[in-house]
């Protein structure tokens, strides 16, 4: 199943995806749904981020390659994390599929990074690794938008990462998608600039699950985004960037100018 949110006479409202149709529901994936008999065309309607989180996870280095790519850049040896390490990221940056990524003023340096997203559906408490995945409602897709010369600058990363508009997310939740099938691809204008195995990572959402539950409890609809892998070229006002990740489908945003 393919669940969406998406704006409706004004209002945000789920809806479950089929084919090139969307059947709005009231109610959520996580709370329970009742059909409404309203049907919209796929093409017509305005996605939203699929769900606003409780609690926004991030995961930070979590792919070799990109650890070590970074590290070349530096000179330095690359330094693996030896454990599974999570922070959070703000609301305020989530867009959806299709809409546009705002440079903000006196960004110079933009990147992407394409993660898959894992939404929980239940409480998740002291789980095991084994039961983790359990807890799991279904994957999406993230554009993990940076600005990188104010990640170096900011202790905090406050705006590097957490700008408005530097979070999008969708284009839905698939409830089927297979971590072990996944590819990650990711394209600007067009040209394909990497692709990875999605589950090529040094831990895995069930051990993140299961390490982060032994401390907090995660609720129904808070997400962690898992990393990325590889590395981005400077991004300018008018590229688009697709990222695609094989079972769920296309995120696609494009990057415009500071107003």
């Amino acid at each position: 199943m393919r669940w969406c949110r998406f704006e409706e006479d004004g209002r945000a409202v789920h809806g479950i995806v089929e084919g090139d149709r969307v059947v709005a529901v009231e109610g959520d994936p996580f709370n329970g749904h009742a059909p409404t008999g309203r049907v919209h065309r796929l093409s017509g309607i305005r996605l939203l981020p699929p769900v606003v989180p409780p609690t926004f996870y991030a995961v930070g280095l979590n792919y070799a390659r990109h650890i070590r790519e970074a590290a070349d850049r530096k000179g330095v040896p690359a330094d693996l994390p030896t454990q599974p390490d999570v922070g959070y990221r703000a609301n305020n940056a989530l867009i959806g599929h299709g809409a546009d990524i705002a440079i903000p003023e006196g960004a110079t340096r933009v990147h992407y990074e394409g993660e898959v997203v894992a939404v929980i559906g239940r409480t998740a408490r002291n789980v095991s690794e084994a039961e983790a995945l359990d807890h799991v409602l279904g994957y999406t897709i993230g554009n993990d938008v940076s600005e990188r010369n104010w990640q170096r600058s900011d202790r905090t990363f406050w705006r590097a990462k957490n700008a408005d508009t530097f979070k999008p997310m969708g284009p839905w939740i698939d409830t089927e998608a297979r971590l072990d099938r996944m590819e990650t691809i990711v394209r600007r204008n067009g040209e394909e600039t990497i692709r990875f195995r999605t589950d090529d990572m040094i831990f895995g959402v069930a051990t993140f699950i299961s390490t982060m539950s032994r401390y907090l409890t995660l609720h129904p609809g808070d997400v962690i985004w898992m990393g990325t892998d590889g590395s981005s070229p400077d991004l300018q006002a008018g590229d688009e960037v697709e990222i695609e990740i094989t079972g769920i489908g296309t995120l696609r945003n494009r990057l415009v100018g500071a107003s």
